[in-house]
C-alpha cells in the first residue's frame, strides 16, 4: 500500500514510518523542511514537501496514495484554538479528496476527551462536557463521518504519555515542572489515573488501523490502561532524586499552570475493544520503566 503521512518527522510519526515500511508498505511523508526531507529519505520513505496548511500539498499526496495516516498536530499549546482549527481543515481537505473511494483514513485524537466517567473509558464513548481533551473531538468526529462518504476511516485516540527513554508525553511536561519547584508533586492521594502507550506500541497500532479499522472505529491507544498519578510523581522523583509530595487541589494551579486539568482528570482507559479487533498486542516497556530509564 502507498501510504501518505501527515507528522512523519514527529516522534510518533517516524515511528509509524518505519513500522510502515518494515512491514513492505511504500511511504511518502509530508515534510516541512530539507532536514525532515532527509530524515525521511534516510529511512526509505519520500517526502512531499509542505506543512499542514498547504491544503493543495495534502489533497495531492491524498489523492496519490492508497491510504492516509494523519498524525501532525501543533503540541506546543502555545495557541490551542489555532491548532484545532488547522487540524480541522486538513482533516476537510483530505477527507474531500478521499470521498468515495473505499481507502482508509486514519486520524490522530486523544483519550483526555473522555474522563471522569467513574469507569474505564470504551471506544463507545464520546467526549464528555468537562474532559480537558474534548476541545479535539470535533475532530474526531468529523473523521468518523467520513464513513458515510465511503471512506475507512478511523480515530486513534492517543493517551497522554506516548512515552520511550527519552520522551514521556506529558510525562515530561511534569518532569520540567518538577525540577522548576524543587518537588515532584501529585493532588489529594494521588489516586487518578493516566493510561500510557509506548511509542513503538503506537506505531503498530496506527498500521494496524490503516490495514483493518473497520469504517467509522474509534481505536484506544492505550497500552496501560490506568496508572495512578502517583506512580508516575513518584518515579519522576526518582530519576531526579527530587522530593515527592501531595499537594491541595487549591495549590494545584500554582503547581501545574495550565497542566492542571490533566493532572486532576481521572482517565481511565479501556482498550479491550482495540486489541480484539485489531489483534494488537502492547508489548513495549512501562511508562514508569522509562522514565527511570530501566
Amino acid at each position: 500500500m502507498r501510504v501518505f503521512v501527515t507528522g512523519a518527522t514527529g516522534f510518533i510519526g517516524s515511528a509509524v514510518v518505519k513500522e510502515l515500511i518494515h512491514a513492505g508498505h511504500e511511504v511518502v511523508g509530508l515534510a516541512r523542511s530539507d532536514k525532515g526531507a532527509a530524515a525521511l529519505h534516510a529511512i526509505g520513505a519520500e517526502a512531499l514537501r509542505g506543512s499542514l496548511g498547504d491544503h493543495d500539498r495534502l489533497r495531492s499526496g491524498a489523492a496519490e496514495a492508497d491510504g492516509v495516516i494523519h498524525l501532525a498536530f501543533d503540541n506546543t499549546f502555545m495557541d490551542v484554538a489555532g491548532a484545532i482549527t488547522d487540524d480541522l481543515h486538513a482533516i476537510e481537505a483530505i477527507g474531500d479528496t478521499l470521498a468515495g473511494s473505499g481507502k482508509p483514513f486514519v486520524m490522530t485524537s486523544v483519550t483526555t476527551m473522555v474522563t471522569s466517567l467513574g469507569r474505564p473509558a470504551t471506544e463507545d464513548d464520546q467526549g464528555q462536557d468537562g474532559s480537558p481533551g474534548l476541545s479535539r473531538s470535533t475532530a474526531e468526529n468529523m473523521a468518523i463521518a467520513l464513513a458515510e462518504r465511503n471512506v475507512r476511516s478511523s480515530a486513534v485516540r492517543l493517551a497522554p504519555c506516548v512515552h520511550d527513554t527519552i520522551s514521556q508525553g506529558f510525562a515530561t511536561l511534569l518532569a520540567e515542572i518538577a525540577r522548576q519547584k524543587g518537588v515532584s508533586a501529585y493532588v489529594g492521594d494521588g489516586a487518578n489515573h493516566w493510561p500510557a502507550l509506548h511509542r513503538l506500541d503506537a506505531a503498530k497500532l496506527y498500521r494496524l488501523a490503516l490495514e483493518s479499522a473497520p469504517a467509522g472505529s474509534r481505536l484506544h491507544g492505550a497500552g496501560e490502561e490506568a496508572i495512578p498519578f502517583r506512580n508516575i510523581a513518584e518515579a519522576i522523583g526518582q530519576h531526579l532524586n527530587l522530593p515527592v509530595s501531595s499537594i491541595s487541589p487549591e495549590a494545584a494551579e500554582d503547581h501545574f499552570g495550565w497542566l492542571t486539568p490533566f493532572v486532576i482528570m481521572d482517565n481511565p482507559t479501556s482498550n479491550a475493544w482495540t486489541r480484539k479487533r485489531l489483534i494488537w498486542e502492547p508489548a513495549e516497556p512501562t511508562l514508569v520503566a522509562d522514565i527511570l530509564g530501566q
